[in-house]
């Protein structure tokens, strides 16, 4: 899995790419069953919204062999390395959930700010990679991009603990204007098995959902392994400890999982 060169440059000027259905229908059931049955757990790594609807969970790669192989998928691995010239390690890996009718906002914000504020990142050499479990339409609570944002730098923003239950390092409401009149907004949306990409400096943020359609995302924070993070503050299942560079493994990996699941059931 490699990008052309037209997509690395749309990467670099825009701060975001998106690649429609890269992972199959096969995939994405067996990644879907799997997050429902994570989400159904008690345990820390499953944070919650304030109405105990899921809203992530964190680290699954590390106790569900579906998310291991996608957390070493080389369609996910191979061009975050292209982009950073340099082996890559996980630094963070969540599910995030937007739950039908009860799914909360996320604040705009760029995630960097919070890896260099609370986990001691260097540079803005990392970036989330994220894999769309379900259809993400303009309505079910998109991600929503703000182009070209991610040179603007790491921008002053501010530590929001109260508006939901994930604290989070948030912009102001005059900056995001700024810098949406000079890049506008674009509403990440797509099929399940979509893959989109973006810059650790690049502002984002979603609204709540109100519709029946629920909206799963999978997450992988990729770290170029010379940036790893300095001084983590999160526990390690938030911000892993473990820098060795991702190998990763074969393409249908996930696919064998998937119809080994699909016999076993049978």
């Amino acid at each position: 899995m490699q990008l052309t060169p037209e997509q690395i440059t749309q990467f670099r000027d825009e701060g975001w790419l998106f690649l429609p259905e890269l992972f199959t229908p096969e995939e994405v059931a067996l990644l879907r069953r799997e997050a429902e049955a994570i989400y159904a757990e008690q345990r820390p790594e499953v944070w919650r919204e304030k109405s105990g609807a899921p809203r992530t969970a964190f680290a699954a790669h590390l106790y569900n062999e579906a998310f291991r192989l996608l957390g070493a998928h080389p369609r996910m691995i191979r061009p975050v390395e292209q982009i950073f010239d340099e082996p890559v390690y996980m630094h963070q890996f969540k599910i995030n959930a937007k739950s039908a009718f009860v799914g909360e906002v996320w604040q705009w914000h760029q995630d960097y700010g919070t890896w260099k504020r609370d986990d001691g990142m260097p540079q803005p050499r990392a970036m989330n990679i994220a894999v769309f479990l379900d259809e993400v339409m303009p309505i079910n609570g998109p991600l929503l991009l703000v182009p070209k944002s991610h040179m603007a730098g790491d921008l002053q923003a501010s530590h929001d603990v109260q508006t939901t239950s994930y604290p989070l390092w948030t912009l102001d409401n005059d900056t995001v204007a700024r810098l949406v009149d000079a890049g506008g907004i674009v509403a990440a949306t797509g099929k399940p098995g979509g893959m989109l990409m973006f810059h650790g400096n690049l502002v984002h943020g979603s609204a709540g959902n109100i519709t029946p359609y629920p909206r799963k995302i999978v997450y992988l924070t990729l770290n170029a392994v010379s940036n790893y993070i300095r001084t983590p503050t999160r526990p390690e299942y938030i911000a892993h400890r473990d820098f060795a560079p991702i190998v990763p493994v074969a393409d249908d990996a996930l696919l064998h999982e998937a119809r080994r699941f699909a016999a076993a059931a049978e």
